[in-house]
């Protein structure tokens, strides 16, 4: 019994270190995760995989639809009057965060543009939500430069996932010819099934054949990894999973 244990602790070292090297992690994290590998992965999980998952498109539609199941607009209602009591700078990325998850980014988008313009303004969590806030409410140019604007002054975000596959998608929206080539590096930079989704979305709406043969390629790839998720990746990838099998019917 105790080789499963040590195995598992391995295991979950190795998820965690190739997911650090795909999404361009520095190297110590390696060292402290084979070196140490249960505390590495303790400590791995709660300062960069839980908060990369927890602003993920996927994670925030699987908390929408529970918050809305438990209390709906129970947590919309308490950021709208923490922001009235107080309108503090957290308070207003927070309600502008809630209304961006409930689909009301019109809305969202003046309150993250206020931080955005704030002497705080830079941070990533910020940018990016007012990117995203732009994306949504049928603005993508403006998105693109929101995104552009954070990469200047983060270059280390452009690596990171989550940013490179939301600049993808808003050269894509706008029609900017960068937009093949930002997601490719947003495949590059963690090879998810939501990058790859996504891309191949883009590629599906394309006029070449060759780039349709490379969506369902794509798509097919995502298919073929799903056998070898674990329980969690599943319910994580769910809706790119079925987007992918929808894709391939149609097809």
């Amino acid at each position: 019994m105790p080789f499963i244990g040590i195995g598992l602790h391995v295991l979950a070292a190795i998820f965690f270190a190739v997911h650090a090297v795909r999404s361009g992690q520095n190297l110590y994290w390696l060292l402290l995760l084979f070196m140490f590998p249960l505390l590495g992965s303790v400590v791995y999980f709660f300062a960069i995989y839980l908060p990369e998952i927890r602003y993920s498109r996927g994670a925030r539609q699987v908390a929408r639809a529970a918050n809305q199941l438990i209390n709906p607009g129970r947590e919309l209602r308490q950021a709208r009057e923490q922001l009235a009591h107080a309108p503090t700078l957290q308070n207003r990325v927070h309600l502008a965060t809630m209304l961006l998850e409930s689909g009301q980014a019109q809305e969202a988008r003046p309150l993250f543009e206020q931080a955005a313009s704030s002497p705080l303004g830079d941070e990533p969590h910020i940018l990016t939500g007012l990117a995203q806030a732009r994306l949504e409410s049928g603005e993508p140019q403006l998105a693109v430069e929101a995104m552009e604007g954070l990469f200047a002054r983060r270059p280390e975000m452009r690596r990171k996932p989550q940013p490179a596959l939301l600049y993808a998608e808003a050269l894509a929206a706008s029609g900017a010819l960068g937009a093949r080539a930002a997601f490719e590096h947003a495949v590059e930079c963690g090879n998810e099934p939501a990058a790859r989704c996504r891309y191949a979305d883009w590629l599906l709406s394309q006029a070449d054949a060759a780039d349709r043969e490379q969506a369902r390629s794509l798509y097919a790839g995502i298919i073929d990894d799903a056998r070898q998720w674990t329980r969690f990746a599943r319910d994580h990838n769910a809706v790119w999973l079925e987007r992918a099998k929808a894709a391939m019917k149609g097809a």
